[in-house]
Order: C-alpha cells, then sequence, then structure tokens
C-alpha cells in the first residue's frame, strides 16, 4: 500500500470525484483512477460505486478513510519533524485564510515572508473560517488565518488583529438619512449577512437575542464584498469590517451596540508545525504586538 494511492483515495473521497480529485493533486483523471485500481487490488475491495459521473464510498471504503487520513498525517507529521532539524525554513507552508482577511490583512505578512525566507513556498487555500478550523482539526492544513471563534483543545487559536463591524445601508435606505438606528428598528428591516453557520453571523444574531429580538433575513452570503454591494445597492442593511468602509454605504450608529471579531491563526496542538510555520506564526505575532 502506497502513500500516493492512499493520497488519491482521500482526494477522491474529499472531493467527491477523480477529475476534481485530479484538480487537486494536479494529476490526470486516468492517472487518479489508476491509483485508486492498485489500491483496491491491494486490497482486495472495492472502495468506490461509480454510478454514472457520481462516485460513492463502499463499506469497505468508508472502513479505510479515517485510516488513510490518519497514515498520511502521521507521515505528513514525520516530514515537519525532520525538516525541523534543519534550521533552515524551506519546504511549504500550507495554510488556509478567508478572502476578506487575504485581501485586507494578510499582504504585509506574505510579502515580508517571501522576502525573508525566499526558499519557502507558500500553499494558500481560500476557505469559510469555521471550514479552515475543520481542516486544522483533522491535519489536513497546519495553519489557518480567520475569524476566530471559541476555541478547545486540540485546537489553539491566537488573536492578533482586532476587527471592529459597523452596521450599513445603502445612501438612499429609509435609515440613512439620520445616521443612526437601534437594535429595534434594524430588526423591522431585511438584512443580508453571513451564513448562520458562521462565527460572524453568530455575532450580530446574538446581540439582536439578547434584545429579544429576530433578525429579518433577506439572504446569506459569506463574501464580504458580496455583502457590501447588497448593501450600497439598497437590498438590505448588513454589518461590514470597519476597513470595507467607503462612499457606497452608509454607517449606522447603534447606541449600546459595538461589534467587533477577532481575527487570528488556528493550530492543532498535537501536530508538529514546519520551520515554516513557526516563522510566519512568528511575524503575526510580532504584528499584533506592534499595535497592543
Amino acid at each position: 500500500m502506497d502513500l500516493a494511492s492512499l493520497d488519491a483515495f482521500v482526494a477522491v473521497a474529499d472531493s467527491g470525484g477523480f477529475s476534481a480529485a485530479g484538480e487537486r493533486l494536479h494529476l490526470t483523471q486516468p492517472a487518479v483512477s489508476k491509483r485508486i485500481a492498485v489500491l483496491e487490488q491491494h486490497l482486495g475491495r472495492r472502495l468506490f460505486d461509480r454510478i454514472g459521473r457520481e462516485v460513492a464510498l463502499t463499506e469497505a471504503g468508508r472502513a479505510l478513510l479515517p485510516r488513510a487520513r490518519r497514515i498520511l498525517g502521521e507521515m505528513e507529521d514525520t516530514r515537519r519533524a525532520l525538516g525541523n532539524l534543519d534550521a533552515d525554513v524551506g519546504g511549504r507552508l500550507n495554510l488556509a485564510t478567508s478572502h476578506h482577511i487575504g485581501l485586507h490583512r494578510l499582504p504585509p505578512m506574505l510579502r515580508a515572508f517571501v522576502h525573508q525566507h525566499p526558499r519557502a513556498a507558500v500553499d494558500i487555500r481560500f476557505l469559510d473560517s469555521e471550514h479552515a478550523w475543520s481542516e486544522v482539526l483533522h491535519g489536513r492544513l497546519e495553519l489557518a488565518i480567520t475569524t476566530l471563534g471559541p476555541a478547545a483543545p486540540p485546537l489553539r487559536a491566537v488573536p492578533v488583529w482586532d476587527d471592529p463591524l459597523e452596521f450599513v445601508v445603502a445612501p438612499d435606505h429609509p435609515l440613512a438619512a439620520r445616521g443612526r438606528a437601534t437594535l429595534a428598528e434594524l430588526a423591522t428591516h431585511p438584512a443580508v449577512l453571513p451564513d448562520a453557520s458562521t462565527f460572524t453571523h453568530r455575532i450580530v444574531a446574538g446581540r439582536f437575542a439578547d434584545e429579544g429580538l429576530a433578525l429579518r433575513l433577506h439572504m446569506t452570503t459569506n463574501a464580504m464584498e458580496t455583502l457590501k454591494m447588497l448593501a450600497g445597492v439598497g437590498l438590505a442593511w448588513s454589518v461590514l469590517p470597519h476597513t470595507m468602509l467607503d462612499a457606497s454605504t452608509v454607517v449606522l450608529r447603534v447606541p449600546g451596540t459595538r461589534l467587533r471579531r477577532r481575527l487570528g491563526y488556528v493550530t492543532h496542538t498535537g501536530r508538529t508545525l514546519s520551520n515554516a510555520a513557526r516563522a510566519f506564526m512568528a511575524l503575526l505575532d510580532a504584528d499584533a504586538a506592534r499595535r497592543r
């Protein structure tokens, strides 16, 4: 049983298809199929049922999946531990971040990292914060830079940036002329917010719930730029990070309410971090210390 075949098996299981797994692994679809065939022959079990374009794990595949993840995770952990014997920062840094943080917070950090460690390659995945946490938890990523929620072992969350949130509406929204509103008034108007499963949505909904108020959700999307556009055209009110404010929306002051998120990085306490990850975390820690 070779690691390349196990890697292909996990990629197909995660992506739901051979072509998508090939894109993830930078392989052709026939190459992925060949690796799965080799693995199935070695185990003497069929791992996937292929029904048209759909692929589903068989009972044997479902039994193998957590074990395959564990084997690959241990091997990656071993590679990092051995790589760390060399003090040089090289290899590949696998990290995840949200589009918002990637656009508005990370560029100076990435620029400094690339300049200081030219031998290190950076592989960035753009994921919703909750998905990124899951990837770190299951050992598929060593570092996620996201909105922070409640963290419990084995995850460790470290704050880096304070991120104030503002209530915004379009310039021609009925509430815009006053420049202020109560939570009760906002509750009578439709809202566009991130999905209910996100940390940001919970912050907003929790504040309304504290006052015994329910949100009138018009729609949800996790892309902050899309929320800004939807609020700016007058579809509904929304909540945006202070860093995104411009003339396309009007900020509403809400007496007694100040919303904020914490942004930072998440790691798994049971995983060996690469020198590259440690170096990037040092840049993040230094940035946080400068603003204290």
